[in-house]
């Protein structure tokens, strides 16, 4: 127990990273729209999805080296392929959870004067010095206290809704039609973004390199999936704890929560503090707030770790890419181009949601082969290599994401 709890780390990003719009939004709008039955595709996606993300760990652990570098071993094209898919999460994840973020500040602070794109900026200089001073310690350092203080808060208020029972008259109230053009549309992005895009697992393979490099000693891969089931299963239970505050709170009344930003944060506020208590608002929106902060740092380090490393397979000539400031500098470039993303797009927000969602889901089982290519390649020693089961769970994610691809791509052309 005492060597898990000192491996804890990229299991944990991974669940800070998660726990954001995929978990306080969908999870939440799923509970709220369809009721008990979104407990099924929410399970689904984290448990099919499951080998995808384990691979990242499984490869870094094992060989020392980025599922990226492992692509690139495969082939450029490989490499390529994701780094195309990068290119679109970086226009866009981080414009969105940024605006989502300002909302929240907004709300907790009751800031009216100042707009979310000044809000976002602040956000961007703030986060992008706690990264570049900081590095990865102080990520997961600050990190654990974070995710430790939300499972509480959640769980607590996962209870007293439950206790408090459902809206009433709810069991008359008519569900939307879940398999219609609104509803598939609706699943594709609860599945696409839940727990997340299959892309972060390349983010997950890259905070397993940070964390060896912390390490005096090397973890055994059984230790190394041990710590990072902890945080998959955390991120799994937490999207649940919101699902069920959802439902509890909002199933049959009729009330449909804003896209905007601001008054999204104000909606998610109350609906919590309707059910413990006045008393609690500033707790809770200091937690909401806290979800979406931790969400950012580690969405915006990560997205900046993995386009350095995919800039620097592909340019490896390129010696402004291994500068021993790269990582600062790529930090600051995100932070950059998704504020201009938020001041010249942020009235087609939704829109580039949109874009990133249709490339992630249409990849995903794409980027799943090539996870499992990598980690069953010669680079990884027979003995280190998933054992059929998780194999067939592998096959089985393909195969479901797969159909979800195409027949959303049968919509679109419909």
């Amino acid at each position: 127990m005492k060597a898990l709890l000192k491996a804890l780390g990229p299991g944990l990003l991974f669940a800070s990273m998660a726990i954001g719009t995929s978990h306080l939004v969908l999870s939440t709008k799923a509970g709220a729209q369809y009721g008990w039955v979104m407990v099924i595709p929410i399970i689904l996606a984290n448990l099919l999805k499951y080998p995808f993300f384990e691979f990242g760990i499984r490869y870094t652990t094992v060989t020392e080296k980025s599922l990226i570098e492992g692509y690139n071993n495969l082939g450029k094209s490989y490499l390529w392929i994701y780094a195309f898919v990068t290119l679109i999460s970086t226009f866009t994840i981080l414009a969105a959870l940024y605006v989502v973020t300002a909302g929240l500040f907004m709300n907790l602070f009751n800031v009216t004067t100042i707009g979310a794109g000044a809000i976002s900026f602040g956000l961007f200089v703030f986060i992008s010095l706690l990264l570049i001073v900081g590095k990865y310690q102080f990520l997961e350092r600050s990190l654990k206290a974070v995710i430790t203080i939300l499972f509480i808060a959640l769980l607590i208020t996962t209870v007293m809704v439950l206790q408090k029972g459902p809206v009433p008259n709810s069991e008359n109230y008519q569900r939307p039609e879940i398999f219609n053009e609104a509803g598939i549309l609706f699943l594709i992005g609860l599945v696409g973004w839940m727990p997340t895009a299959v892309e972060a697992s390349g983010w997950v393979s890259l905070w397993g390199m940070e964390n060896l490099k912390t390490m005096k000693n090397k973890p055994s891969l059984k230790l190394a999936l041990q710590e990072f089931n902890v945080g998959y299963i955390l991120t799994a239970v937490l999207a649940l704890f919101f699902m069920v505050i959802g439902w509890m709170t909002l199933y049959g009344t009729g009330t449909e929560l804003s896209g905007n930003s601001v008054v999204f944060a104000d909606q998610l506020v109350n609906l919590f503090t309707t059910h413990i208590g006045s008393w609690a608002y500033f707790f809770i929106a200091v937690a909401a707030f806290a979800t979406m902060f931790s969400t950012c740092m580690t969405a915006h380090d990560a997205i900046s770790r993995v386009s350095l490393d995919v800039l620097q397979k592909l340019y490896p000539k390129k010696s402004i890419f291994d500068h021993k400031h790269a990582f600062a500098l790529m930090v600051i470039a995100m932070a950059w181009i998704n504020w201009i993303v938020i001041s010249l797009f942020s009235a087609n927000m939704g829109n580039l949601v949109a874009l990133a969602t249709f490339v992630s889901f249409v990849f995903a089982p794409l980027l799943g082969w090539m996870n499992l290519k990598t980690v069953t390649g010669k680079d990884v020693p027979k003995e280190h290599r998933p054992k059929i089961g998780l194999r067939a769970l592998t096959y089985s994610g393909m195969v479901f994401l797969s159909l979800f691809a195409l027949y959303y791509c049968w919509m679109l052309l419909m």
